[in-house]
């Protein structure tokens, strides 16, 4: 850790580009070496095409986690117990599917259908209908 006191940060000519804080000093940590190698060894691993694959994937479920945190409330669970839990989790697993499913275009057959007149379920028009 390096500190600097007001006395040093005050009279700085760049001190307007750093952080404040309550009593205007300001503080810099430094990792140990291996930690900042092990740090610079994974942000090179990063920037490989079979780490952006493999991340690619993870993108996809945490954007549905994120989805079912933010969108649906699952943060906190509505009932006790490990089964009605579960049923929560299951229950508004199908919701999200609906709703995604909700808002897909309708497809060439069902517009096949809207043309020709011909009747099908309401559940298969797309939301706009």
């Amino acid at each position: 850790m390096a500190r600097f006191p007001k006395s040093q940060c005050r009279p700085c000519p760049v001190r307007i580009r750093c952080t404040t804080t309550a009593d205007s000093a300001r503080t810099v940590g430094f990792p140990p070496r291996e930690l900042r190698d092990l740090q610079l060894q994974v942000r090179a691993e990063q920037q490989t095409p079979h780490w952006q694959a493999r991340y690619a994937v993870r993108s996809g479920v945490e954007g549905t986690i994120n989805e079912l945190a933010h969108g649906h409330g699952m943060r906190r669970c509505r009932y006790r117990g490990q089964q009605k839990a579960h049923l929560q989790h299951v229950f508004t697993a199908i919701a999200a599917n609906i709703e995604r499913l909700s808002r897909r275009p309708p497809t060439a057959f069902q517009n096949f259908l809207d043309q020709h007149g011909i009747p099908r379920p309401r559940s298969w028009r797309s939301a706009k209908d």
